[in-house]
């Protein structure tokens, strides 16, 4: 059988050291303009520099008009994202109408400083696309950063880096190469993040995870969206759940549904007792109702769901199976 398939790699700088984000990042700021625009709710980051710290899960569109406005105030050449998704998603939002290149130094385990996916909100619709000018042309990776961020919320950020490795295996734009990141980013994933838990303050379990979440994410960027991707994306822009979580949570249902599509060096990759195992070692969220979701909002969002499932899913989606998927993770039934 022949191999054949077509990949493309997005260009990206990437420095990655631990406790030295402060001493990189004027120098990678300064390759690619004079005059930033720090977008973080942090005060630690380049003194004198303009600041925007109005950072919102979702990315509301009238806070993204409003950054896009105090950077063309300032005269910025150079955007600077520190924080986690909201941060540099909202980085993204304004370098989509601007132009202006990003240094994004994350804070979490989102993935987002890795993709050119976009995404807005507004009246309860999330947006979502991809464009070359979202994508951050230098990320510093520093994993002391992240030495700050709780347990469960690492956990929860690490189980959405885990999510991009699993929707890469079958999003529209798979392929060996995207694959074989995946699997790599699993590896890394399911070793950090019980390290993490076990040790919070120890850094090697942190290094791990933030390398895996980088693999997870390039996977992705190149990979596309996959189900599991189209059902957190409309949970989250109709009904304001957090970002993380959602995906924490739906992640096990969606493999469900997909498991005769998943392939044995993906589920190798997870170790003994599999994704599972994973789960109950880091004490992952567990149901939907916990984060604010309804289980009367189900057929609204089955309704929102169906007509942005990828064609390539390994098995038909419908509105009877996709009911009961969030139903399950809704009530937070053990995943089959």
């Amino acid at each position: 059988m022949s191999l054949t398939f077509t990949h493309e790699t997005l260009p990206q700088r990437v420095v990655f050291a631990a406790h030295e984000m402060r001493e990189r990042l004027p120098a990678e700021v300064a390759r690619l303009g004079s005059r930033p625009m720090v977008i973080s709710t942090r005060d630690d980051v380049l003194p004198g520099a303009a600041h925007f710290r109005e950072v919102v899960m979702h990315v509301p569109a009238d806070v993204a008009g409003r950054a896009r406005g105090a950077a063309a105030a300032e005269d910025v050449d150079v955007l600077v994202s520190v924080g986690g998704g909201s941060a540099t998603g909202l980085a993204k939002a304004v370098a989509l109408t601007t132009g202006l290149p990003i240094v994004a130094v994350p804070t979490t385990y989102a993935g987002s400083e890795a993709t050119d996916v976009w995404g807005m909100t507004e009246n309860g619709h999330k947006t979502t696309g991809s464009d070359r000018r979202v994508l951050p042309r230098t990320v510093v990776y520093d994993p002391s950063l992240t030495l700050t961020l709780p347990v469960d919320l690492s956990v929860a950020s690490g189980l959405n880096a885990l999510a991009h490795c699993v929707d890469s295996m079958w999003a529209p734009r798979a392929d060996p190469i995207n694959q074989a990141l995946a699997v790599e980013g699993v590896r890394a994933l399911s070793g950090g993040l019980p390290a993490i838990v076990r040790q919070p303050q120890d850094l090697h379990g942190r290094e791990l995870t933030l390398y895996g979440a980088h693999l997870a994410a390039v996977a992705f960027a190149s990979a596309g969206s996959g189900l599991h991707h189209k059902i957190c994306h409309v949970l989250g822009g109709m009904f304001g759940l957090p970002h993380a979580q959602t995906h924490a949570v739906v992640l096990p249902y969606v493999m469900e549904l997909n498991a005769r599509g998943v392939p044995d060096r993906l589920a190798d990759a997870f170790g003994p007792g599999g994704l599972a195992r994973l789960r109950a070692e880091v004490g992952a969220p567990r149901a939907l109702r916990d984060h604010g979701f309804r289980e009367q909002d189900i057929p609204a969002a089955v309704e929102a769901i169906l007509p942005v499932v990828p064609a390539g899913n390994p098995v038909p989606v419908t509105a009877g199976n996709l009911t009961a998927l969030l139903r399950r993770a809704w009530a937070g039934e053990e995943p089959r």
